[in-house]
C-alpha cells in the first residue's frame, strides 16, 4: 500500500475501531441499566424524611448531593465494604459500588435519626 492510501485509510480505521468499542459498551450496559444514581442529603434525611432504601446494579456510581445547610456525612456501618465521607454542609460525595449486598448508611452526626439502606444487586 502506498503512503497516500495508508493516510486516507486511517480515519476509516479509527471510525471502525470506535464503533467496536461503543458496541462493547452497549453490550455491557443493557438498555435501562443505570450507571449513575444521585441521592439527596437534606437537613436530617437521606432520600426522604424517615430514610429509605435505594436499589442499584453493581458497577453503579452513586453520588450523594447536599441540599440543606446543616453538616452531614455518609458512613457505611454495615455492608460488603466500609467507607465514609467527610462531614460537609454542601457539595457532593461519590462512590462506585462493585460489591453486591446491602449497605446500612448513617450520618454519624444525627445517628439513628438519619439512616438509609443501599441495596446493590
Amino acid at each position: 500500500m502506498t503512503q497516500s492510501k495508508i493516510t486516507r485509510s486511517l480515519p476509516l480505521a479509527f471510525a471502525v475501531a470506535a464503533l467496536g468499542v461503543g458496541a462493547a459498551a452497549v453490550a455491557d450496559n443493557p438498555a435501562g441499566a443505570a450507571t449513575t444514581k444521585s441521592i439527596k442529603v437534606g437537613d436530617n434525611f437521606f432520600v426522604k424524611p424517615g430514610g429509605g432504601t435505594v436499589t442499584v446494579k453493581r458497577g453503579t456510581a452513586v453520588t450523594w448531593r447536599w441540599a440543606g445547610g446543616a453538616p452531614h456525612n455518609v458512613t457505611a456501618r454495615r455492608g460488603p465494604a466500609r467507607f465514609a465521607s467527610r462531614t460537609q454542609t454542601r457539595g457532593s460525595f461519590g462512590r462506585r459500588f462493585n460489591k453486591a449486598g446491602t449497605y446500612s448508611l448513617i450520618c454519624t452526626i444525627h445517628g439513628s435519626a438519619m439512616t438509609m439502606k443501599l441495596r446493590v444487586t
